[in-house]
């Protein structure tokens, strides 16, 4: 690989691993980057037959005091799949990366806001990237006791993290990607709750790209700096 793909590539995931995608992005993804149509839909009948202990759901960059789309979009899936039974619990993984909140915390308080209950919503604040977003939540749940795991994210970044999950983590948990057309069906009932975003304020907050180079990031989204004593 020449150094320019490598650049291009360092890019490219930095920027949707580590922040995700927009609901409206994923549907003109097409290719090898993402699950297709049919691919999600597959995965998702193959998990809506089995019920979690715990499904993971990676955090997104709360920015300008309001959630994004993709941040919307995953909770709103995650809210999905609970009230499909698919998901017993929900854990909301992710550090203040971007920027000085909590993600997991965030994620949480709009969790609860439109209606999954306070006592079936967890959340993981240590991971920085989607591969920690997985791993560190994986490792919380087992020590709390969970012993079905799930992920379920949009379909770029839940292939993006399947090779990780089976040779780093689990083979065993289960990849729940977004159905796009039952994500179409549910956003015209997606409300805009208020949220208390100062619960999820980190008052000494260092940006990640103050503190880490490219390349520290680029090991980091894989997977290459857990900490594996994180959650003993």
């Amino acid at each position: 690989m020449n150094a320019k793909t490598l650049k291009l590539k360092i890019n490219y995931s930095l920027k949707y691993l580590s922040r995700g995608v927009t609901v409206s992005a994923i549907t003109v993804l097409i290719g090898a980057c993402q699950f297709s149509k049919q691919a999600s839909h597959r995965l998702f009948e193959v998990a809506g037959k089995q019920q979690f202990d715990m499904v993971v759901v990676p955090g997104v960059p709360f920015e300008n005091e309001n959630w994004s789309r993709t941040m919307k979009g995953r909770i709103y899936w995650a809210k999905f799949l609970y009230n499909k039974g698919i998901a017993k619990n929900i854990m909301f993984s992710g550090s203040a990366v971007y920027s000085p909140y909590y993600e997991g915390e965030i994620m949480a308080l709009y969790a609860r806001a439109i209606g999954i209950p306070s006592e079936n919503i967890f959340t993981e604040i240590k991971a920085e990237h989607s591969t920690e977003n997985i791993y560190y939540a994986y490792q919380k749940s087992k020590q709390l006791g969970f012993k079905t795991i799930a992920l379920a994210s949009d379909p770029f970044q839940t292939k993006m993290l399947r090779k990780f999950i089976q040779k780093r983590v689990d083979k065993n948990i289960a990849i729940i990607p977004f159905v796009i057309d039952t994500m179409k069906m549910i956003e015209p009932t997606m409300v805009d709750p208020k949220i208390d975003y100062n619960k999820a304020f980190v008052g000494d907050f260092v940006s990640i790209k103050k503190r880490q180079n490219l390349w520290q990031r680029f090991r980091g989204t894989m997977g290459k700096r857990l900490n594996k004593k994180a959650y003993e």
